[in-house]
C-alpha cells in the first residue's frame, strides 16, 4: 500500500486509480489522458465541498480547460436533475464530466455523463430497462467522502417523480479515473465520517458473503474490512490523520470494487427502505440494517461470515464459533463509533416491509446469503424498531 503522504499512481484494470495526499493537483493531467490538454469541461460539485470544488476548477482552468461548474446536487439525485444537468452538458459542448463530492455528487455525475449523448430521460434507463447509449462521456470522480465506492462501481442511485429510489447499472456509468486525496476528507464532520466508514464496512461485508460472490471478490473485500476496522477509530479519534484518513479512501474503493463484481444484500433493502421513508442517512441505515441481519447471516453462510469475522480482527474458534460472535462485535463496534442507531419517530412496520419488497430491491434480496421471506423481513423490520442494544 503507498503511504498516505506520498504521491502514487496505482493503475487498475478500470477506473484508472489515483491516490496520494494533495493529488487533486494532478487532476488537469489525469483529464488529458481522456481527452487531450484542452477539453471542455463539466464539474459537479457537492455544495458542501465548494472550496474543494474551486480548488479543482481553478487547477483545469489554469491548465487551458474550459469549465462549467453544476452546484445543484442533492442526496440521492432526482431523475429531473438529472436530467436537466445532461441537458446543460450537451449545450456546454462538454467533452468530460467530474464529479467531485460525496456518493450523491459522483453519482449525478456518472448518470449525467452517461445521459448526455441521449435524447429521452433517466428513467428509461433505471432498474436495467434498457442499456445506457454508446458515447458516454469520458468522467474523473473524486470522492470526498469514505464510504460510497461510487467512483469504483457501475451503479447509481437516484430518485424518481414518485419518490422511489432506484438504480441504475451500466457500462456507461463506469468511470474512466477515480482520483484519491485524503485532504479533501478532513473536514468531514465525525458522523458523517463514522457514517459513511460504515458504508464500506458493510459493502465489503455483503459483497464477500454473497451468492454472488466468487474468488476475485475475496481480496478487495477483506482487505476493506481489515482498514475500516483499524482506521476508522483512528479517523474518529484523529480527525487530522491523513494517514487513516487514506486507508477509510482506500477501504471505500476496494469495498466499491467488490460490490461491483457481487453486489449487495439485505441491509441495503432494508437501507433503502429506511432512506425512502425515514431519510435516515446511508450509511447509518446500512449499518442499522445488517445489525439485525447480520447473526441471521451468520448462521446461513457460517464458512464466509467466519472468513469475514477473521478480518475483523476475531481470533480463535471453529468456523460455527467465529460466524456466530461476529454480530455482537460488529454491533459494538458499531456503537463504538458513535454510530446513531435510534430510528426516527413516526416510522411504520408495515410500510418498511413494503418498501423493502419492492422491485428495486429484489436483486439485493435475491444476492443475500440468506433467502430472506417476507415473513423473515418483517422480523428484521421489528428488530431494527427495537431499543438498541
Amino acid at each position: 500500500m503507498p503511504a498516505a503522504n506520498a504521491v502514487a499512481s496505482i493503475e487498475a484494470v478500470s477506473p484508472r486509480l489515483h491516490f496520494g495526499v494533495g493529488s487533486l493537483v494532478r487532476l488537469p493531467a489525469i483529464l488529458a489522458q481522456d481527452c487531450g490538454a484542452v477539453a471542455r469541461v463539466l464539474l459537479l460539485v457537492d455544495p458542501g465541498v465548494a472550496r474543494s470544488g474551486e480548488r479543482a476548477a481553478d487547477a483545469l482552468r489554469q491548465a487551458g480547460h474550459q469549465v462549467a461548474v453544476m452546484t445543484n446536487v442533492r442526496s440521492d439525485p432526482l431523475a429531473e436533475d438529472i436530467d436537466l444537468a445532461a441537458a446543460e452538458a450537451r449545450d456546454f459542448g462538454a467533452q468530460a464530466v467530474v464529479g467531485l463530492g460525496g456518493g450523491s455528487a459522483l453519482d449525478m455525475a456518472k448518470l449525467v455523463a452517461a445521459m448526455a449523448p441521449a435524447t429521452d430521460g433517466v428513467a428509461g434507463y433505471c432498474l436495467g430497462a434498457q442499456a445506457f447509449p454508446d458515447g458516454a462521456l469520458p468522467m474523473v470522480l473524486i470522492p470526498t467522502t469514505a464510504g460510497t465506492g461510487s467512483e469504483a462501481t457501475r451503479t447509481a442511485i437516484l430518485t424518481l417523480a414518485s419518490g422511489a429510489k432506484v438504480w441504475a447499472w451500466g457500462e456507461g456509468l463506469r468511470a474512466r479515473a477515480a482520483l484519491l486525496d485524503p485532504e479533501l476528507t478532513l473536514t468531514l464532520p465525525p458522523a458523517l465520517t463514522a457514517a459513511t466508514g460504515v458504508d464500506a464496512l458493510v459493502h465489503a461485508i455483503e459483497a464477500f458473503t454473497s451468492r454472488r460472490s466468487h474468488p476475485l471478490v475475496g481480496a478487495p473485500a477483506l482487505q476493506a474490512i481489515r482498514l475500516v476496522r483499524r482506521a476508522l477509530p483512528r479517523a474518529l479519534a484523529m480527525p487530522e490523520d491523513l494517514e487513516a484518513r487514506g486507508e477509510m479512501l482506500l477501504a471505500s474503493w476496494l469495498a466499491g470494487q467488490a460490490i461491483d463484481l457481487a453486489g449487495t444484500g439485505v441491509a441495503h433493502a432494508l437501507g433503502h427502505a429506511l432512506g425512502v421513508l425515514g431519510h435516515v442517512h446511508h450509511g447509518r441505515a446500512v449499518g442499522m440494517s445488517l445489525r439485525v441481519a447480520l447473526a441471521g447471516n451468520a448462521a446461513a453462510a457460517p464458512a464466509a461470515h467466519a472468513e469475514v469475522a477473521r478480518a475483523f480482527g476475531l481470533e480463535g474458534g471453529s468456523e460455527t464459533d467465529l460466524a456466530g460472535r461476529l454480530a455482537p462485535a460488529f454491533s459494538a463496534f458499531l456503537q463504538e463509533q458513535g454510530l446513531d442507531l435510534a430510528l426516527p419517530p413516526g416510522l411504520e412496520a408495515s410500510q418498511l416491509l413494503e418498501v423493502a419488497l419492492r422491485e428495486e430491491n429484489q436483486p439485493m434480496l435475491q444476492a443475500n446469503c440468506r433467502i430472506c421471506t417476507p415473513e423473515d423481513l418483517r422480523a428484521l423490520v421489528y428488530a431494527l424498531q427495537s431499543e438498541p442494544l
